[in-house]
């Protein structure tokens, strides 16, 4: 297991986001999203509810908190650096000003409110049902708006930011994975695992399985079968999505990283296996922030 936190392999992320008639910088650093032109958040918020205006960049941290351990993350975000997600502020803006449901009735252009219509008089306890009704299903459709826009505020801020919240939702459910979580970090762990196995071995991303594994030790790995049967099965924590993955370690030197023995940056000491089967070596490696082939704010790693 490393000795530092899942995230002491990245460096600092930098990026500009809306807010008021400009742009403002955002920053992640050691594991938290800092608002560097909002000298004190806090107070901020605290304006805002008493009637002021929400800057951008604190509803923007809102959003970040509010995912920091949800399982949709895993689902939605990008599974390598090659794995683009384009949704810009424009996107952002359009989807906060588009008509909700409830609100008109969309018939191939602007919304279109009905008519006045004649409501039946209800007994009083029924009045009540319905109201009380009523404003769950208002809570409910502020959620789903609420829950669209924070998603695509978080994918705006690109491919650096969006593989670091990755990183804090494994790692908030890698301890202790429940049944109920399981899955969706099997499916996750799979996703870019198999982009990661396809470059190691040329193998089909198909045909790659993997299972969590549990206990001491970092997992296994092995070749089995042949031709269309052929499958790469392999067993790794769940910590490994946030300690390996999002820092950028997934293949290093044509070895399959499974484990970070002394995290830091830009040295860090990984555990890589040369193949299925093997033992894993210890590797020293180096980062740099960037590649040619990849995005700008994407770790790159060599031995």
């Amino acid at each position: 297991m490393p000795n530092g936190p899942w995230f002491d392999c990245l460096p600092s992320c930098v990026t500009k986001v809306p807010c008021g008639d400009g742009m403002h910088t955002v920053r992640w650093e050691a594991g938290s999203l800092r608002l560097p032109t909002h000298a004190d958040p806090e107070a901020e918020l605290v304006l805002a509810a008493l009637g002021g205006e929400k800057a951008g960049c604190i509803e923007l941290a809102e959003a970040w908190g509010r995912h920091t351990d949800d399982l949709s993350v895993l689902a939605i975000g990008p599974r390598g650096p090659a794995d683009v997600i384009g949704v810009s502020w424009d996107d952002v803006a359009a989807a906060a000003q588009a008509p909700q449901f409830g609100r008109g009735i969309v018939r191939g252009g602007p919304a279109v409110q009905p008519g006045p219509m004649r409501v039946p008089r209800l007994p009083p306890s029924l009045h009540l049902r319905a109201s009380v009704r009523h404003q769950q299903v208002q809570d409910e459709m502020e959620q789903v708006r609420r829950r669209r826009t924070d998603m695509l505020s978080l994918l705006a801020l690109g491919y650096g930011f969006q593989v670091r919240l990755i990183g804090q939702v494994a790692a908030a459910h890698a301890d202790q994975p429940d049944e109920r979580v399981r899955p969706a970090l099997v499916a996750a762990i799979a996703g870019r695992l198999a982009l990661a196995a396809s470059d190691w071995l040329g193998i089909d991303p198909d045909q790659v399985v993997v299972s969590l594994h549990s206990g001491p030790g970092w997992g296994s790995a092995e070749l089995t079968g042949q031709g269309a049967e052929r499958r790469l099965r392999v067993s790794l924590p769940a910590g490994w999505l946030a300690s390996v993955w999002a820092c950028g370690l997934a293949l290093v030197g044509r070895h399959l990283v499974v484990a970070v023995e002394q995290p830091g940056w830009p040295d860090a000491r990984v555990l890589g296996l040369p193949a299925p089967g093997a033992e894993p070596v210890p590797l020293a490696v180096h980062g740099r922030v960037g590649a040619r082939d990849g995005p700008a704010d994407a770790p790159h790693w060599k031995t």
